[in-house]
């Protein structure tokens, strides 16, 4: 219940054609500003707007009055709402389904509306540069020439002096269109006619690249997580229909062909296969299934013929989760982009009243200076002003850095968690299923001189009956014969001991040292590495069984990659005992393990070392899901380990790990290492043109065509830049 009451607090629409970085910052800070709402994030790299409100009844209020910001801010641009869009998608499939000739009909009718306007922009681009290219070449008169460039600017910049003006009466001084507008009628105004033309062109043609950038950026992003099943095929009485998988319920047989995508999850009733899992979990490795195996949402089929039970709803299926985290993951933002998204604020004012300074001062106070001439200067700074290359650059980066993570079957669910993972000094491991493989095994049965092997394994296999414990679990299986719970009598478990039995009419202890000291029974301890489960019958100490869990096959080596990579501390966690703790620690090279806790003493030990770190430094704590969730919510960044499908993991972690390779954490630094070397670049680039540009505009040795450079070429370059984040390969 209190999910659902979350989920309609929490509002999502999509604002489709929205290009502009600048005005999306603005878009935020409104709608932020609003009374109703708790929080409002606007993720530039999707065009998504989440919102959180206070009371759900002010939803309607609060959609209009987006309407209304978006509206005022960016006119072309639609609002729409998320949940409405998916059932249109929704309708849209049914009618693809019933009449194939419609297939290509599923633009929005907005995308329509902008390809008119693109063409009717271009058209009047092209003839004014026409007629620009005439005047430049032909000696035509004075006035000629004057009203000849003034065609040729409103055909080319008509639309930026339109959305100038209008900013005006709305107070939006420091809009990217004002500040060119200004600077190009600026140039008109001292006789610079070619250079305010020319400028407007490269700024239009500027833009038109940027806007082409951002969509193949979002595109490319977008297709990264093309893991969607279109269609399910479901079982009819006899025959088979294909409908949407939303429309398929629990218990429903589906068919699934080879090359398709399994639709949701479910068991294999019928067939076996090969599967690509490398949609979820960044595997190249097929997987073979066959009948009574659980599969995922998104693995393809590859090539039999599957009928699938299905398991889960569509909207709980594993595909609909990853989707859903990482379109959300947008909304926690990076520090840096914080940063970038306040810095903006301040530096276009800083350089638009520099400009006027510029323009003014010189004049005043030296009786030679001219002011055509240091205006002209000033025009520059107006144009350098708008910080479009980093408000773009940044958050593209840091989302193609989480696309390309879920490439590689890893789940950032923002780009603070991103970002953080740089910061990480101690990492924290659960021992059980993270760093072994959690599988126990019976590795050694040692008996004395009274009693055989057979008979000792007996003994401690029906001590353990009653205990649904991984080692009891072992024990069973090792001893392998049926057991007749009717031999078996007054059974207790002795917490954090073992366990006390009479079994055909004899007491038996079975547990640790502890329950053998308790006692008073004489025993030979074992010194075997793995958990040890001693014997008595009647009093008398019969000998040990050893229970041995197997490392993970790339422990070793992810911990000596973690290290190399930067990690300070590497500690470990275990219920085990100190005997085997230790001896994983040595095997691992870990600089800490922490043995024989319970479940509460493990929060205990971490807030220990948590209380230990640097200066701005992280903890992070790794866990196989499974009852570490007080852990995980309590580290600066909690990482689930092979939780494809564990429910509780993903919910309770900031980064998931689909599958259970210790090496897959070496990757996710990897990826956050790079996406911060490229963030990084964008600013140091961006900046350092503008700063250069600025400095040579001042003193009269920038033209207005480097200063457009150091605009729109520079937010491209850094655009580009950003998208090697997208094909970047991690070690």
């Amino acid at each position: 219940m209190g999910k659902d009451k979350k989920d309609n607090l929490n509002k999502q629409y999509i604002l489709k054609g929205l290009g502009c970085a600048g005005c999306a910052a603005k878009i935020e800070r409104k709608v932020n500003s609003l009374e109703e709402v708790e929080e409002a994030v606007l993720n530039f790299s999707n065009s998504t707007l989440n919102i959180c409100l206070k009371e759900e009844n002010k939803i309607n209020y609060v959609e209009e009055k987006v309407k209304e910001i978006v509206k005022n801010i960016e006119p072309h641009v639609v609002v729409e709402n998320k949940e409405n869009q998916e059932l249109s998608r929704k309708q849209k499939d049914d009618v693809h389904e019933h009449n194939h000739s419609h297939g290509h009909n599923h633009s929005h009718t907005h995308a329509h509306m902008e390809e008119g306007i693109d063409k009717k922009n271009l058209l009047m681009i092209v003839a004014g540069t026409l007629i620009f290219i005439l005047v430049s070449i032909f000696k035509f008169s004075k006035y000629v020439q004057i009203a000849m460039y003034l065609l040729s600017y409103v055909l080319i910049g008509g639309d930026i002096a339109l959305r100038a003006i209008r900013n005006l009466f709305k107070g939006e001084l420091f809009d990217e269109n004002f500040l060119m507008f200004i600077a190009t009628v600026g140039a008109f105004s001292i006789g610079e006619y070619p250079e305010a033309v020319f400028v407007m062109l490269f700024y239009k043609v500027g833009e038109a690249f940027q806007d082409r950038a951002v969509n193949k950026s979002r595109k490319s992003i977008g297709e990264l997580m093309n893991i969607r099943p279109d269609k399910a095929r479901i079982k009819l009485g006899n025959e088979y229909k294909e409908i949407s998988p939303e429309e398929v319920k629990i218990e429903d047989i589906i068919l699934v062909k080879p090359g398709e995508k399994i639709p949701l999850d479910g068991v294999v009733l019928d067939g076996e296969s090969m599967v690509n899992t490398s949609n979820l979990t960044g595997e190249s490795l097929p997987r073979n299934v066959h009948a009574g195996e659980e599969v995922l949402s998104g693995f393809i089929n590859m090539n039999g013929v599957l009928t699938i039970k299905v398991t889960k709803r569509f909207s709980e299926s594993a595909v609909s989760k990853i989707l859903d985290l990482v379109e959300n993951a947008g909304a926690k933002k990076a520090p840096t982009e914080q940063f970038i998204t306040k810095f903006a604020r301040y530096y276009t004012p800083i350089v638009v009243f520099s400009a006027l300074a510029l323009a003014v001062i010189p004049p005043i106070v030296v009786p030679t200076a001219e002011f055509s001439h240091w205006l002209r200067r000033a025009l520059i700074f107006l144009v350098v002003s708008c910080p479009c290359a980093l408000v773009i650059s940044v958050p593209l980066g840091f989302f193609a850095g989480i696309g390309n993570s879920s490439k590689n079957g890893i789940l950032i669910k923002g780009g603070n968690y991103l970002e953080a993972l740089n910061n990480v000094e101690t990492l924290v491991f659960d021992k059980t299923g993270t760093l072994t493989e959690g599988v126990f095994q019976v590795t050694k049965v040692v008996p004395n001189d009274k009693i055989s092997e057979e008979e000792l394994v007996k003994y401690i296999a029906y001590a353990e009956a009653y205990s649904n414990h991984p080692i009891a679990n072992s024990i069973r299986k090792y001893y392998g014969k049926e057991i007749d719970k009717g031999l078996i009598d007054g059974y207790e478990e002795i917490a954090g001991k073992g366990i006390k039995v009479d079994v055909m009419g004899k007491r038996v202890f079975a547990g640790n040292d502890k329950l053998m000291k308790w006692q008073d029974i004489l025993f030979k301890e074992a010194t075997d590495i793995g958990t040890v489960v001693y014997v008595a019958v009647d009093g008398e100490f019969l000998g040990h069984v050893v229970i041995s869990d197997k490392l993970k096959n790339d422990s070793i080596k992810a911990l000596v990659k973690l290290k190399e990579m930067g990690i300070k501390n590497t500690i470990m966690l275990t219920g085990d005992n100190k005997i085997v703790g230790e001896s994983i620690g040595r095997q691992l090279h870990l600089d800490k393990v922490y043995s024989e806790l319970l479940p509460g003493d493990k929060v205990e030990m971490f807030e220990k070392e948590q209380s230990n770190l640097g200066e701005n430094k992280k903890i992070a704590f790794v866990g196989d899901g499974v009852n570490d969730a007080p852990v995980l919510t309590r580290a600066d960044i909690g990482i689930a380990m092979g939780a494809l499908g564990s429910d509780a993991a993903i919910e309770a972690a900031d980064i998931v790990l689909m599958t259970d390779e210790p090496c897959k954490l070496v990757t996710a630094m990897d990826i956050a290492k790079f996406t911060r070397k490229v963030v990084v670049q964008n600013i140091i680039f961006a900046l350092g043109v503008k700063a250069a540009v600025l400095l040579l505009g001042a003193f009269g040795l920038a033209n207005m065509w480097e200063a457009v450079f150091a605009d729109v070429g520079v937010a491209l370059i850094a655009i580009f830049n950003s998208m090697r984040i997208l094909k970047y390969k991690p070690k």
